[in-house]
This record gives structure tokens, C-alpha cells and sequence, in this order.
């Protein structure tokens, strides 16, 4: 993997991390997560129009993709709210992977290696780590993980496709603007525009600004080197998010915890590589 393409891939790992990190510690998660949807969607509709490439065929996976984002949104605001950073993120982004692949070998017909069939049971072994063991374990973060996860494999599928009709940037923002403007529209009508003024804040704003940015460094990434290497690097932010929570949100991250985390990434390196 050249090192240009290594630097952005893991530039876009820690990026990923970062913005999660903001609107998990921000005071009002779902009014937080809002704001940041609309600011990115603001701030980057000039430089879409810029290099706007979009076919006509290129709409049904704009629709199907666009829902998907707002129950990915719906979904990760809820969890951060409810449970930990450092559950809810290594289960959701490391188990997505594996979705992704069991998919492709149940309804596509599509092969797995060994390896990727060792990949998937450590990705297994590393989430019941970092949910925990104990009969205190988390069970909440662990369901909201997982259907996280599930939303992430099922726009990857339609992304995939989609971004064969349209030009990525301008792809992005078209699946975006759908899904940031029913979100912040359902804030407002269950809570009044009180909540989001309160959060109209620079962290939101920066959360959704980098949310874009880390999307346009993995493209940059993939023009320079393969998928399978740039997702296994950037399956690093699953350790970088999980040393962000202990740091910054103070969450008790145990050595099961940290070894989970690692072996999730451990795992997901064999079912992108292998």
C-alpha cells in the first residue's frame, strides 16, 4: 500500500473517530447530530455543484441510500445517548464488515477464504469482549451496535453500486440532503427549535464538517491503493475512538474492553484481506 494512500486512509480513520467522539459528548446527542447533519450538507453543497457528475439512473440508489443515512443517524444518536462510545462503536463498525461479506457470499454467491472465515469468528470473540462477559454486561449497547452495524453493510451494498452513476462527492451530497433534512425536521417537530439552538454550537458544527471530510480522504484513498487495504486501515478508528472515550468521556475501558477492540480490528483486517 503506497504511503500516500496509507497516510489518508488512516487520516480518515482517525477523523471518523474524532467526529463520533464530538456528538457522543455533546449534551444534547440528538439536537447535536442534527446540527451537524445540516452544517455539513450547507458547507459542501457549493464544492458538489463544483464537480457535479450525476446520471438519472443514479436516483433509486439516492432514495434507497438516503433512508438508510437516516436510520443510521436515527440509530447512532439514540445509542450515544443510551450507551458507551467505546460499545456502540467497535461493535457497529467492526461487525458492518462482516455483514457486508456474509451477504455477499449468502445472496450473491460470492466466495470466503479461510481467512475471512477466521476474520469472522474473531470479530465475534471481540464483541462479546467488549460488551463484557459479567452478567452486568451491556446489552444495550451491544443491540444498538449491531443494528448500527446492519445500516452500515446495507448502504456500503447500495453505495457501492450507486457511486457507478454519479460522481462521489456530489453522490454524498445528494444521499445527505434527504436524510439531514428529515432528521433535523423530526427534532423540531417533537422538540421545538429550543434544542437546536442550544447545540448551534462549534462542536456540532465541526462534527459534521469532519463527517464529510473523512468520507472525502477514504475517495482520495481508493484512488491510490485498494479497498480491501484502505477499509483495513481504517477499521484502525475502532481503536482510536475506543482510547477517545476513555480519555475525553471518562468511560471505564477495561483491559476486556481494549483486547475486544483489538481483536475486532484484528478480525476485520482478514475479512477485507482476506
Amino acid at each position: 500500500m503506497p504511503l500516500p494512500a496509507f497516510a489518508l486512509a488512516l487520516g480518515a480513520a482517525v477523523l471518523h473517530a474524532f467526529w463520533n467522539l464530538l456528538i457522543a459528548r455533546a449534551r444534547d446527542v440528538e439536537a447535536a447530530t442534527a446540527i451537524a447533519l445540516l452544517s455539513s450538507v450547507l458547507l459542501f453543497g457549493p464544492v458538489a455543484a463544483v464537480v457535479w457528475r450525476a446520471e438519472p439512473s443514479v436516483w433509486p440508489f439516492i432514495a434507497v441510500s438516503s433512508a438508510l443515512q437516516l436510520l443510521y443517524f436515527a440509530l447512532l444518536a439514540t445509542a450515544y445517548t443510551r450507551a458507551e462510545l467505546s460499545v456502540v462503536y467497535p461493535i457497529a463498525r467492526g461487525t458492518a464488515p462482516v455483514l457486508v461479506l456474509v451477504v455477499g457470499v449468502v445472496a450473491l454467491g460470492v466466495g470466503a477464504s479461510a481467512a475471512q472465515a477466521a476474520g469472522v469468528c474473531l470479530v465475534g470473540l471481540g464483541v462479546l469482549l467488549v460488551r463484557g462477559l459479567s452478567a452486568r454486561a451491556d446489552a444495550t449497547g451491544t443491540l444498538f451496535g449491531l443494528a448500527i452495524a446492519g445500516t452500515i453493510a446495507a448502504y456500503t451494498l447500495v453505495d457501492k453500486r450507486g457511486i457507478e452513476h454519479a460522481g462521489p462527492i456530489p453522490y454524498l451530497e445528494l444521499v445527505m440532503i434527504p436524510a439531514a433534512f428529515a432528521y433535523a425536521g423530526a427534532v423540531l417537530v417533537r422538540r421545538g427549535t429550543a434544542p437546536l439552538q442550544a447545540e448551534l454550537r462549534p462542536a456540532a458544527v465541526v462534527a459534521g464538517i469532519v463527517s464529510f471530510v473523512a468520507y472525502v480522504l477514504v475517495l482520495a484513498a481508493l484512488a491510490r491503493a485498494s479497498a480491501a487495504s484502505v477499509a483495513a486501515v481504517r477499521e484502525t478508528s475502532i481503536l482510536i475512538a475506543t482510547a477517545l472515550a476513555a480519555r475525553f468521556l471518562h468511560e471505564r475501558v477495561s483491559r476486556e474492553r481494549l483486547a475486544g477492540a483489538v481483536i475486532v480490528v484484528t478480525g476485520v483486517v482478514l475479512v477485507t484481506l482476506g
